[in-house]
């Protein structure tokens, strides 16, 4: 708005500046008789002619030329249009229906050919119709007369006092226009004037101007303008504090570089490295590093990188940060392996007790890469309870290789980039678990224990697991490939060990790459060498007392171990054990007698009362109950499977909270026992006169499995027949309706709580042969297996000819029989 020296050019596709003269306001519109029906016209583009307002324009165009001289030469009066677009030679589609009759002041010929005319616009029009295009155009009009408002009107005084200072506003945020403008205003005292002056000025479209041109009344004509001003001046507004805050960022960059060099010279005088300097150190320590040539050839364009950077760059830190990584990974460097197998198994005795396959799959893996050299590294999951010493055999397995030990807990793990790391233009980016803990080994052959694999978790931010895939598969890990990095890192020859509580959660295609290796829970009799030779002298040294001042004895020790924890492991076990060495240990710092021999008095007062009751085997008195074999978490055990009778309808009852498949284990036995009753000698009117209810103490305790059918079946024969169960015996098995026994799981488990529970007979599936002789010769002592088939054969074993004491006499309702 205001611009100085603008002048709008026609024949040009730009609009050009012109400048804008004011006249005095008084001067009247055109007389009737100056101003006829048809008038000649003059198209312009890129502005838009408003009444009373001075204008200088350029004329380009032939026919305009010619109309301008015919006119000059007459009343000088024409038409003024602006054009809709930007067409060289417009039609009069292409022009709008309202426009200015104009005066021409004064007519220069330039020296280019061009014509420059300076005009004053007078009255409005409307055209009419078009009357002839040659040669130039002509056109009817009716003139419009300005209404002249009432200036005494409040309306007309605060609309007249807005725009005033809306243009005031204008002047003082636009730079480009001159001071003088505000003097000009100042002599504008016509609020029609003032509004057209305005307009014509107005930095806007031409069609927005036109819409101004065409509006009928005054006050609504003013008040559009008004809004067109307001638009203006918020624009000019938002773009002052762009500049000043442009301005107010250069000066900054401007101090920042000035505090620059003088830090640069301070540095210099006080000897410090430059950058220059710690890309050199970089560089000498490439030289050094054994690492793949397109590793090499990356890191010398990173330097070179950081060579060009500015040292206060954000980015400067970054790149030298990864440099600096990359130097500090191992890459090739790998630390050699102790090939000596005896030494090997003889660590893995000292540091774990029992174990057996573990030890013999690490010795096995030892000897091949003792062979072959370059053998891939394994990928082993050791899947087990809790406590059972899966993670402290990593340390063991490393020591007797000789190689570095890196752990990584991988418990409650949500998010990928804690693998594969993240990309190095993120702000406070790193390279994933896996590059920074071979970082941390120094080697690139480490002992790696991924810890609680099947805890992994996934969520929007990535699938973890999916990221160790690549990790896990020997066929892959060779070109591993961290975000951070940007290069490939070879992780062949790290021997990666899993371990897992559960291997329902960890993903199936990862369980595929890895080879499981089961850790069943410790017996009592291993969880007894465990504690005389690891953490009896531990606990001592720990709570200094030298290995020789106390002794526990095995009963104090089995004590605790079956009285005082349920578990798989020896952790809680440890606990308690430290718990009696501290009573000692105060003892002894207060002074007072020491126990020379810890035995179950001790043991009793200092963990206070028995917090587990053994189950133990129970007599053969009562029809229905049989013991059976069961596995838990913390171990085995056995449980009773106890059922009675009651004059009723035939419902079965169960309770004792098991499980579905238990449930169907009871229903397939009494089923079996329904189509096979006349062979066991079974009224077959018990089933629909009494009802049978089948119990399995301990309550509070869930149970399921299916390892309970044949102890079902047992207990469900001896009610019907009311015949005694065989003296200490106990079973496990699954039953089908056919009567086949089924193979089931947990024998070494179940075995030894039977042992515990002064069992000395247990009928087990055939299948289940194998099992029993990979269990330890000293734990079989005292007990006998029966191996059977078929649940005949169990029942022939199970149920004595001797019916129990006081057996029940069944009674039969005669109308029911008759029913029947």
């Amino acid at each position: 708005m205001f611009k100085s020296g603008i002048i709008a050019s026609f024949g040009q596709d730009d609009q050009e500046e012109f400048i804008q003269l004011i006249n005095p306001e008084n001067d009247p519109d055109l007389k009737p008789e100056d101003l006829k029906d048809i008038i000649p016209i003059l198209p312009i583009k890129n502005t838009v002619l408003f009444p009373g307002v001075v204008m200088p324009i350029t004329v380009t165009r032939q026919k305009s030329i010619r109309l301008i001289k015919k006119a000059y030469q007459g009343n000088r009066i024409i038409g003024v249009l602006a054009q809709k677009g930007k067409q060289e030679e417009p039609t009069t589609e292409d022009l709008f229906k309202f426009g200015s009759v104009a005066r021409i002041i004064k007519m220069l010929v330039l020296p280019d050919g061009n014509t420059t005319i300076i005009i004053q616009g007078k009255n409005r029009f409307r055209v009419k119709e078009f009357v002839s295009e040659e040669p130039y155009l002509t056109a009817k009009i009716e003139a419009i007369h300005e209404h002249k408002p009432d200036l005494k009107s409040k309306e007309s005084k605060a609309l007249f006092a807005s725009l005033k200072d809306a243009a005031l506003k204008i002047i003082k945020l636009n730079p480009e226009i001159p001071q003088e403008a505000q003097v000009a205003l100042d002599n504008i005292q016509s609020p029609v004037f003032l509004t057209h002056f305005l307009a014509s000025n107005l930095n806007a479209e031409v069609s927005d101007k036109q819409k101004i041109l065409e509006t009928e009344n005054f006050t609504a004509r003013a008040t559009l303008l008004l809004q067109f001003m307001s638009k203006e001046i918020q624009m000019l507004e938002i773009k002052s504090e762009i500049n000043k805050k442009v301005h107010t960022d250069i000066d900054q960059q401007q101090r920042d570089y000035f505090l620059r060099q003088q830090m640069k010279v301070l540095q210099d005088e006080l000897g410090y490295a430059g950058p220059d300097k710690e890309v050199e150190r970089l560089r000498e320590a490439a030289k050094k590093k054994k690492w793949p040539q397109a590793v090499a050839e990356h890191f010398g364009k990173e330097l070179e990188k950081i060579l060009r950077m500015n040292p206060q760059a954000a980015e400067y830190p970054v790149a030298m940060n990864y440099a600096e990584f990359m130097v500090e990974l191992p890459w090739e460097d790998y630390t050699e392996d102790n090939f000596d197998l005896v030494r090997a198994q003889k660590i893995l005795d000292q540091d774990h007790f029992g174990l057996k396959k573990v030890k013999d799959r690490i010795i096995e893996y030892l000897a091949v890469l003792k062979l072959k050299q370059d053998m891939k590294g394994p990928i082993l999951c050791l899947y087990g309870p809790p406590g059972v010493g899966k993670t402290s055999l990593g340390k063991s397995i490393a020591k007797s290789l000789q190689r570095s030990y890196v752990r990584m807990s991988l418990g409650g793990v949500h998010d990928e980039a804690e693998i594969r790391g993240h990309r190095k233009t993120y702000v406070g980016a790193m390279p994933g678990k896996i590059i920074q803990n071979i970082k941390k080994a120094k080697s690139s052959n480490p002992v790696f224990i991924l810890d609680e694999i099947d805890k992994v978790r996934s969520d929007f931010r990535g699938d973890p697991s999916s990221a160790l895939l690549e990790v896990l598969d020997p066929e892959q890990n060779n070109a591993f490939g961290d975000n951070y990095l940007e290069v490939e890192y070879d992780l062949s020859k790290i021997l990666f060990i899993a371990t897992a509580n559960s291997l329902d959660t960890i993903h199936p295609a990862l369980r595929d790459r890895m080879e499981i290796i089961e850790i069943t829970g410790y017996t009592v009799e291993e969880k007894l060498q465990i504690a005389i030779k690891h953490l009896v002298p531990k606990q001592l040294t720990e709570h200094g007392l030298g290995g020789q001042e106390v002794k526990f004895s095995k009963e104090a020790l089995l004590k605790v171990i079956e009285s005082y924890t349920r578990e798989s492991g020896v952790r809680n076990l440890e606990r308690k054990i430290a718990s009696i060495i501290r009573k000692i240990a105060r003892n002894k710092a207060l002074e007072e007698p020491m126990p020379g021999s810890v035995g179950i008095e001790f043991v009793v007062e200092a963990l206070g009362p028995e917090i587990f009751d053994e189950e133990l085997y129970q007599d053969n008195e009562t029809a229905g109950v049989v013991t059976g074999l069961a596995w838990t978490q913390v171990g085995g055990d056995i449980l009773f499977i106890e059922s009675s009778l009651s004059r009723g309808k035939g419902q079965l009852t169960l309770s004792g909270q098991l499980g579905d498949v238990m449930k169907e284990s009871a229903v397939a036995a009494l089923s079996y026992l329904k189509s096979n009753a006349a062979s066991l000698n079974i009224d077959h009117r018990v089933f629909q006169q009494y009802d049978l209810h089948v119990h399995v103490p301990a309550g509070a305790v869930p149970k399921d499995g299916p390892s309970a059918g044949i102890t079902m079946l047992t207990s469900l024969a001896s009610i019907f027949t009311q015949r005694k169960v065989k003296s200490r015996l106990a079973m496990t098995g699954e039953i089908t309706l056919r009567g086949k026994v089924l193979p089931v799981g947990g024998i070494k488990e179940k075995i030894l709580a039977a042992k515990r529970s002064g069992i000395k007979e247990i009928i087990l599936c055939s299948r289940n042969k194998k099992d029993v002789e990979e269990v330890e010769k000293n734990y079989l002592k005292g007990i006998k297996f029966h191996y059977v088939n078929n649940v005949s054969e169990v029942l022939d074993l199970a149920l004595t000819k001797e019916l129990v004491k006081n057996p029940l006499r069944f009674e039969f309702n005669p109308a029911s029989n008759s029913a029947n």
